[in-house]
């Protein structure tokens, strides 16, 4: 995960959000739970069960969040849909992140959001990341991603954000229309119609994907690819956010979700 918010993941609890202490949900957890439903519904994803139902801290008994694990249909090219989230009240931690993988084999861009209160304020991630390279692949681009250009210009108009410091090393590995801002509580509301805009386009693209972008996309070794992605989407190296997450879940835990988010599935699997 991006560490957009130059903080950390996501859980959802209940449908897909979190709640701050007395049981509100928080606006962090109200975007991703919105992005989240929307997505489950749409697409009739299957969730499964997981290890997960409550990450632990070894240094405490509290749970500080939760893994949702999601199976997509071959019929909309969906590989699996992971949403996490950290809640940690006494250290001002409310996140949550949801990733939407489109198959090894698929040109369907990965769709992510992440949204996170922390330090007393907010921010947010929203990307399509794409499964080539932009710059070779024309028909790709602009079937892709120039629909997302209107929304994408609308958030700068939005008062209340302010652009998030990610490195030029994470900002390689996603797209040209990532969003990536620090928000007060009103812009991370008006944000909503923004990432809603960004998904309902992923889902367009997982009925009709643009058979120009489908083409060109196939001319490169496209699971070989997405596993490398993957593997630079997750990495302690590029993304500093992991560094916060072994504080609170440990190097094994950590090591296990960033497990899960490479290769779509847990290392242990429930059965029902």
């Amino acid at each position: 995960m991006t560490s957009s918010t130059e903080s950390s993941p996501a859980r959802p609890s209940g449908s897909a959000g979190g709640a701050a202490p007395g049981g509100d949900t928080t606006p962090a957890a109200r975007l991703s739970a919105t992005i989240l439903n929307s997505l489950v519904s749409a697409a009739s994803l299957e969730e499964q069960l997981s290890p997960w139902a409550e990450l632990k801290s070894p240094g405490s008994p509290d749970p500080v969040g939760s893994v949702r694990w999601f199976r997509g249909g071959a019929d909309r090219d969906i590989d699996s849909v992971v949403a996490i989230s950290l809640v940690v009240p006494a250290f001002g931690l409310d996140s949550h992140m949801v990733f939407a993988f489109g198959a090894s084999d698929s040109p369907l861009p990965h769709f992510t959001l992440d949204s996170v209160q922390a330090g007393g304020g907010y921010a947010f991630h929203l990307d399509l990341i794409p499964r080539v390279d932009l710059a070779v692949n024309p028909a790709y681009a602009d079937g892709v991603f120039t629909p997302l250009t209107g929304a994408f210009a609308r958030a700068s108009e939005i008062p209340g954000l302010t652009p998030a410091a990610i490195s030029p090393r994470q900002r390689s590995v996603m797209s040209p229309w990532m969003l990536v801002h620090r928000a007060d509580e009103a812009a991370l509301g008006a944000i909503t119609p923004i990432a809603e805009h960004y998904l309902e386009h992923w889902l367009a693209l997982t009925r009709a994907f643009p058979a120009e972008s489908a083409a060109e996309a196939k001319e490169g070794d496209g699971p070989a690819r997405d596993r490398k992605l993957r593997e630079a989407l997750f990495s302690r190296e590029i993304d500093p956010v992991w560094s916060q997450v072994d504080r609170l879940l440990g190097t094994a835990g950590t090591d296990r979700l960033r497990h899960l988010l490479i290769t779509g599935a847990p290392d242990e699997v429930v059965q029902a």
